[in-house]
């Protein structure tokens, strides 16, 4: 009798228990230990999950899968034989693997194994994994949760099992996992059960294999450790042949799985053999029998019209369901009304002919269930609430989390029983019948308007924010101990960051003010919390971040360093302190551009990945910030070694995420960075190509509306146009630009980056309208500029930017249409954006050539002589803050050589002339020597300048001179035209 059962946290005398992840478990206090000296029984030592074998509450922790009576009959028939059969038997696997697709009633399978097994007195141990139930959704405690039911299963394995866990207590993994899984399994179960079978028969076997059952292997979360644990059993099996064990595993058909399972050493079940239409006729049969019994509507309709459903409705629904159990379950809960409203008029009678017109596949199951409850108040927020969260909440925590009552929720889910686990109290978690329902919830293609939109976690964060502000204010002051969390803060404490990165990029200005306002409040009220200090600090960084500047990130760093000083050597959380130090430190450097920030920061993250080293599931996003942290330097430094370094950082943290991880986006778009800055440098092919695969797969992980499916987009768009601009490859310049819209409409107006979009959009079409002449690309360029420019008013330090883009699309309209307006708005852009640079800005002498230019446009039109005189001083001005050897000197040289002969033409004036003879001269000596496209035209109008020079004298001295340069200038253009 468990005296404790339904209790979170409760304490009797020195006996503590505390409810983690959904499983109660038993803490003696140290002065308890002392004082009774007695061993710690293995329960203790190891810390399994309690709700994860055959014998869990399946209401309480799902899956609640079961065979009913008279069906798979066949399949429990055929692997008890195998899990019951002799080992000395050759050529009998120990491994069975039985896979099938969603509904075909797997866990059902594996739980009447389980109890057929324990009903004829064989030992057995059970892993049900079930995704977003905590650790049942991860690997690190399968070892002990197993070794402890074969200690209570087979005594004589006992005192080996407790032996290995007092020599090493990291192998229960908890509450961190510090051993491999592989390591786990053979101290724990592979060798306590080896060494109790070396000393001689294990009576409590009867002579009969131990059994292990794991069921939904597809549903661990830790992919990689699956396959470690995979290779380990072959390899002991194989290194074993009769040791008395078999293990069965259920699962999806996944490709880690997969690979793995499918060897000579693993009996292979594919349940898709095993789904006849006589299960599920069975399966309904005994269904619709139980409710005819219970229900006196159905009672009635059978005593004046005979059997219901008759036997030809039966057939059309068997062939309706098309093998899956799990939609069979479903239909009949539609059908019984189990997820209708209590004021449906419907009968059951009258709802089968709807079951039978209903979308065949969970899909359509999905959307015809909600869309009879779609009407009820707060129907959406709590669907997409239960779909996003991390970890299942009760009803109670729900409603917490959204500020509604509970009954408002039990309103909801009531109606949604056919496809919802609903709890009969407050306190225990809501699931999904299947994890099939949160795909289809998260997928806007296939939810549409029921559809768990990303934006809601934003809702989700800051609502964690409130309920940890409500708890603070009622105890001021005051160290709240885990027993009086309550639902939503205990989750708050585990998730919350997870939250506010899926919102990031969704988050509006004065929702992060609203975070960073609650963040103060409650840290007002106690100080000295390292999580409110943190919680603090990232809404301040995230703000910082969506303002697209460096304001705040002294105070949040500021923060870190205390909350790093709540955590010292030793303490769990010190490794997260100094990640999120070092990440704030990053942030900040891309401001100031501090070393001091880069060094230390990456000094921060190598101690951190000390705490946290691979293949801990943390340290890749510590592998990250230590990437960007040596790439950054590199960036400042040019020091080949830091690049290769964030490549290979880059390298393994992707290796740690495969897909679908959600994180794996961004990895694979941090090693393209990294991979194009290498091609920078050392120009190879590999690199640059390989980067452009990355973006395509990072794209493929992100659809629409993946907060991070704007980046992705930027990325490859970048990627295609910078391959376009070296080949000229039309295709990839088609792409970018098509690529580029659909990046800009999920930046909608006010979004800050829109400017930015809009201008990569812009300079796009432009390359298209210089290459195809297709007015329409140009017109269009020119009203997303003006767009952007609008976005970018007085005094915002980018505006020169967006009037330098607009004025140069504005003068290509100018040359192909000869519109005054164009040219002198051109002119007038020019002007603004010249007064915003003064000297010695960098930029001041292109803005200098751009007005020159368009002066120069000007007065071709006018040939008025002061525009060309203004256009000959900017030149200049632009010419002196190019010096030697800047590389954009010979520009200058040579927009000014050109207006000084056109000077010279106009007023007769020698001092224009030998200028220009001096420009010409430096520009064929130091910047266009042979092979350079504009060295024959220099030559050219060298000689035609000395030419004018000579007549003008009256001089014959240059002819020469005048002679070579016109004969060097024809041979380089006819080997330019042989070429």
């Amino acid at each position: 009798m468990n005296v404790l059962q339904g209790s979170q946290h409760a304490r009797v005398d020195q006996l503590f228990a505390y409810q983690v992840e959904g499983s109660l478990h038993l803490a003696v206090s140290a002065e308890q230990k002392n004082a009774n000296q007695r061993p710690l029984g293995i329960c203790e030592l190891l810390q399994p999950i309690e709700d994860a074998s055959h014998t869990r509450d399946r209401k309480r922790s799902p899956p609640d899968s079961a065979c009913a009576r008279g069906t798979r009959l066949e399949v429990v028939q055929k692997v008890g034989a195998w899990t019951s059969s002799c080992i000395l038997v050759e050529g009998e696997p120990h491994i069975c693997w039985m896979h099938g697709y969603v509904g075909c009633g797997k866990s059902a399978i594996s739980q009447e194994i389980c109890r057929k097994t324990e009903t004829e007195g064989r030992p057995l141990a059970s892993f049900f994994f079930f995704r977003n139930a905590g650790d049942r959704s991860r690997i690190w405690r399968l070892a002990p949760t197993l070794a402890d039911q074969m200690a209570a299963a087979v005594p004589e394995t006992a005192p080996f099992v407790r032996a290995a866990a007092v020599a090493t207590p990291g192998l229960k993994n908890f509450p961190e996992p510090v051993t491999s899984v592989a390591m786990q399994m053979q101290r724990l179960v592979y060798g306590p059960l080896k060494s109790a079978t070396d000393d001689g028969p294990i009576g409590s076997l009867g002579g009969c294999p131990f059994l292990i059952v794991i069921d939904g292997l597809d549903e661990c979360e830790d992919k990689d450790e699956v396959g470690e644990l995979v290779d380990s059993m072959l390899i002991f099996f194989d290194e074993n042949p009769f040791i008395p064990l078999r293990v069965l595993i259920t699962s999806r058909v996944e490709q880690h799985i997969q690979s793995r399972l499918e060897v000579p050493g693993v009996r292979l079940d594919n349940l898709v053999d095993h789904c006849s239409d006589d299960d599920i006729t069975a399966f309904i049969d005994v269904l619709f029998q139980d409710a005819t019994r219970q229900n006196s509507v159905i009672k009635a309709y059978v005593r004046r019209r005979g059997e219901w459903p008759t036997p030809r409705e039966k057939r059309k629904l068997v062939q309706h369901i098309g093998g899956s159990f799990i939609f069979a379950s479903a239909v009949f809960k539609f059908i019984m009304g189990y997820n209708a409203s209590k004021h449906d008029p419907t009968t059951p009678m009258d709802r089968l002919p709807l079951a039978l017109k209903m979308n065949p596949g969970l899909d359509g199951l999905y959307a015809e269930t909600l869309a009879r409850s779609e009407h009820i108040p707060h129907f959406l927020d709590i669907i997409s609430t239960i779909a996003l969260l991390r970890a299942p909440l009760p009803i109670s925590g729900i409603a917490e989390l959204l500020g509604i009552h509970t009954y408002e929720v039990v309103n909801v889910l009531v109606d949604l029983q056919a496809i919802f686990q609903v709890p009969g109290t407050d306190d225990i978690p809501v699931t999904l019948c299947h994890t099939s329902l949160r795909d289809f919830l998260t997928t806007q293609s296939r939810s549409g308007r029921f559809f768990a939109h990303p934006r809601h976690h934003v809702r989700l964060y800051l609502r964690f924010l409130a309920c940890e502000y409500e708890l603070r204010c009622r105890k001021p002051g005051v160290t709240i101990h885990r027993s009086e969390w309550t639902p939503a803060v205990a989750y708050y404490r585990r998730y919350s960051i997870d939250h506010m990165d899926d919102g990031q990029g969704l988050f509006e200005a004065s929702e992060l003010d609203s975070a960073i306002r609650l963040c103060r409040e409650t840290l007002r009220l106690h100080r000295g919390s390292p999580e409110l200090l943190d919680a603090l600090a990232d809404s301040i960084v995230a703000r910082a971040t969506y303002l697209g500047s460096g304001v705040g990130f002294e105070e949040a760093i500021s923060l870190y360093r205390e909350s790093l000083l709540l955590r010292p050597s030793g303490d769990g959380g010190r490794w997260l302190s100094l990640y999120k130090l070092a990440d704030a430190l990053i942030g900040h450097h891309k401001t100031t551009r501090s070393m001091s920030d880069l060094e230390e920061a990456i000094d921060l993250c190598r101690e951190a990945l000390a705490l946290r080293p691979p293949p801990h599931p943390d340290s890749w996003i510590v592998l990250v910030n230590i990437s960007k942290a040596v790439l950054g330097r590199y960036w400042c430094t040019g020091t080949m070694a830091d690049l290769e370094e964030a490549i290979s950082l880059d390298r393994q943290a992707l290796e740690l995420q495969p897909s679908p991880h959600p994180d794996r986006s961004t990895l694979l778009n941090n090693l393209a960075i990294a991979l194009k800055d290498r091609y920078k440098l050392i120009k190879s092919m590999g690199d640059f190509e390989e980067a452009i695969s990355l973006e395509r797969e990072a794209l493929e992980l992100q659809p629409s509306p993946h907060p991070d499916r704007s980046t992705s987009l930027n990325n490859l768009a970048t990627s295609l146009k910078d391959r376009y601009q070296r080949t000229k490859a039309i295709p990839d310049l088609e792409e970018a630009i098509s690529l580029y819209r659909e990046a800009l409409e999920l930046r909608p107006p006010p979004h800050p980056d829109r400017p930015k979009y809009l201008t990569k959009l812009s300079l796009s079409l432009t390359d298209r309208y210089r290459c195809t002449k297709s007015m329409a690309d140009l017109e269009e360029a020119i009203s997303l500029y003006r767009e952007a420019l609008e976005l970018r008013p007085p005094p915002h330090p980018d505006r020169p930017k967006y009037l330098i883009n607009l004025s140069l699309s504005l003068t290509d309209r100018y040359r192909c249409t000869k519109s005054m307006a164009d040219l002198e708005e051109a002119i007038s852009l020019d002007r603004e954006a010249l007064e915003l640079r003064p000297s010695p800005h960098p930029d001041r002498s292109t803005l200098l050539n751009n007005l020159g230019i368009s002066l120069y446009d000007l007065y071709q039109r006018t040939e008025s002589v002061a525009d060309l005189e203004e256009a000959i001083c900017l030149y200049r001005e632009a010419l002196e803050l190019r010096p030697s050897p800047h590389p954009n000197r010979r520009d200058s040289l040579w927009e000014l050589s050109i207006s000084l002969r056109v000077m010279y033409q106009a007023t007769g004036s020698l001092p224009h002339l030998r200028e220009a003879i001096s420009h010409n001269e430096e520009l064929l000596d130091s910047h266009y020597p042979v092979g350079q496209e504009r060295r024959v035209a220099t030559l050219s109008l060298l000689a035609s300048s000395l030419e004018m020079l000579s007549d003008a004298m009256g001089q014959e001295g240059d002819l020469d001179r005048i002679k070579t340069l016109r004969e060097e200038a024809e041979r380089l253009s006819a080997s330019t035209f042989d070429t």
